[in-house]
């Protein structure tokens, strides 16, 4: 399909984009403020597919003095910045870190790149050393003091947070390396380190005291992601042309796309943001999918909610402070910071008073595809299984078929894998929560009325379903208790058709044992 605009899907090398004519969103202004922030060394964490990697090599060809590239971007009318530097790239993205030994292939594999580059003698096989020594040669031969890009520098550390002793290796390797950004700073003109993740302890940065984290600065908020106000200035021609191939209005297009790809926030005050890959991809294949959940899902996420026994419904609607979301712990890894670096969690609001976090899912995107990959570890069954039930499900809610919608309900729990632990409230729960949210109606668990909680709510456009859960009590306890407790009365003046559901989870037989329904 040809396009009224090029978008370059997983292009992440500035100067490729650029001659190639694809879009670019312009964060050149970014560049300036690394420049006269009074800072030598930053260091930025945002999830992955949000642009760090195209930032740095913007940055890289900065400094090799490539102005021919940034021709009508902002830095290109800033004469006073333009000044070259040589420039080391650490890419640590290029293996998936399984094993010890690997950080040291990739390390040595550049590093022998950068000798070649600069017609430097390997005299030292230690990589610290080596990495010292590389330092001081290219200052020797250029006479100016270098800059150093590290893209992902968490990259081994990340793959290895249920592997301790792996996990340790290369974060011994990797602090033993970064050391030389102190020791060597006397040749060094500008440090930029990007990743996912900053860990609490054990730190990677324990000898670098100056290291200036603009994860959480105002003033580089949006350097990843896109706003709507640069989508609108940069991809209009595309959302025009999205709009029409979905038969809708610009401003409907606008509409779906912020529902399923914006809505990230960084900073106190930032802007809401696009996820950069799905927007792009979306416009790409004028299709609203699921992009970003379809690059990979760290093994990590569900398998530590599911070993703290998180309650999913609180974790995804949280308040914390700053200093929980900045660091993981490796030996107490805390969901909420796991879930906001790995980009499941975004920030919704600030509460000045109190210095507080409100933490919220970003998009519709981010929660259909964290929900279908968190199911498994509750209930273990497969994505297709999920996936009919969801549409039978959905579908039996529609047309007003509650009996049906309780069958399906029965079966999809009856298939559960009898090693998974469903011994407890908390798991059914859990389990229920997740796909109640996934059939994409209106369905809300826990409500809150004046007598009590409803578990779950089920809104259509002509139907409403109070359903009440019990654990090992009979159908008929629930459905006594949503009629003692008036659940029905906040839709007393709603010309929908009302039904009270009441049903039983057996830890026996792992299953809904049976149900009543009664029609209003």
């Amino acid at each position: 399909m040809k396009h009224v605009q090029k978008y370059g899907i997983g292009e992440q090398n500035f100067k490729n984009l650029i001659e190639d004519g694809c879009v670019y969103v312009d964060k050149t202004r970014y560049i300036e403020k690394l420049l006269t922030s009074g800072s030598k060394y930053y260091f930025l964490a945002r999830p992955r597919r949000f642009g760090k990697s195209l930032f740095l090599s913007s940055v890289e060809y900065f400094f090799e003095g490539r102005r021919d590239l940034f021709k009508g971007l902002y830095i290109d009318s800033k004469d006073e910045l333009w000044n070259t530097h040589p420039v080391l790239r650490l890419d640590l993205n290029r293996e998936r870190y399984a094993e010890p030994g690997k950080l040291e292939i990739v390390i040595n594999f550049i590093f022998r790149e950068w000798e070649e580059k600069y017609g430097i003698d390997c005299v030292e096989s230690n990589p610290p050393q080596r990495f010292s020594y590389i330092l001081r040669k290219v200052y020797e031969k250029t006479g100016k003091r270098v800059v150093i890009l590290v893209d992902e520098y968490d990259k081994p550390l990340v793959g290895n947070l249920n592997n301790r002793d792996i996990f340790e290796h290369y974060r011994s390797a990797l602090a033993s390396l970064y050391s030389n950004f102190k020791s060597s700073s006397e040749y060094i003109h500008l440090v930029c380190l990007t990743g996912v993740s900053r860990f609490s302890r054990l730190s990677v940065f324990s000898e670098l005291n100056n290291l200036n984290d603009i994860t959480f600065d105002p003033q580089f908020a949006d350097v990843c992601g896109i706003t709507i106000e640069e989508s609108l200035k940069y991809l209009s021609p595309g959302i025009s042309e999205f709009a029409e191939n979905l038969n809708g209005s610009f401003e409907e297009a606008c509409l779906k796309l912020r529902e399923s790809y914006d809505g990230y926030r960084f900073t106190k005050n930032g802007s809401d943001c696009y996820n950069p890959w799905a927007l792009m991809c979306a416009l790409d294949k004028s299709e609203i999918a699921n992009y970003w959940n379809e690059t990979g899902m760290p093994t990590i996420v569900g398998e530590s909610l599911k070993r703290i026994d998180a309650d999913l419904e609180e974790t995804f609607d949280c308040y914390c402070s700053e200093d929980e979301l900045k660091g993981l712990d490796l030996l107490n890894p805390n969901p909420t910071a796991l879930l906001y670096q790995t980009g499941y969690l975004t920030i919704k609001d600030y509460i000045t008073e109190s210095k507080i976090y409100h933490l919220g899912i970003p998009n519709k995107e981010v929660k259909t595809g964290l929900f279908n990959t968190l199911l498994p570890y509750y209930v273990k069954v497969k994505s297709g299984v999920v996936n009919n039930v969801v549409a039978t499900l959905k579908a039996s809610f529609v047309i007003g078929n509650p009996e049906k919608a309780m069958k399906c309900l029965q079966s999809y729990f009856s298939g559960i894998d009898y090693a998974m632990k469903m011994d407890d409230e908390n798991n059914f729960h859990n389990a229920f929560f997740l796909l109640i949210d996934l059939i994409g109606l209106n369905a809300k668990t826990e409500s809150h009325t004046s007598s009590g909680r409803i578990d779950i709510e089920v809104l259509t456009s002509k139907f409403i379903y109070i359903i009440e859960l019990k654990y090992d009590h009979t159908a008929e306890e629930a459905l006594n208790q949503i009629k003692e407790k008036n659940y029905a009365l906040k839709y007393g003046m709603d010309s929908r058709k009302i039904f009270l559901i009441g049903a039983s989870f057996s830890s026996e037989t792992r299953t809904i044992g049976g149900w009543k329904i009664e029609a209003l």
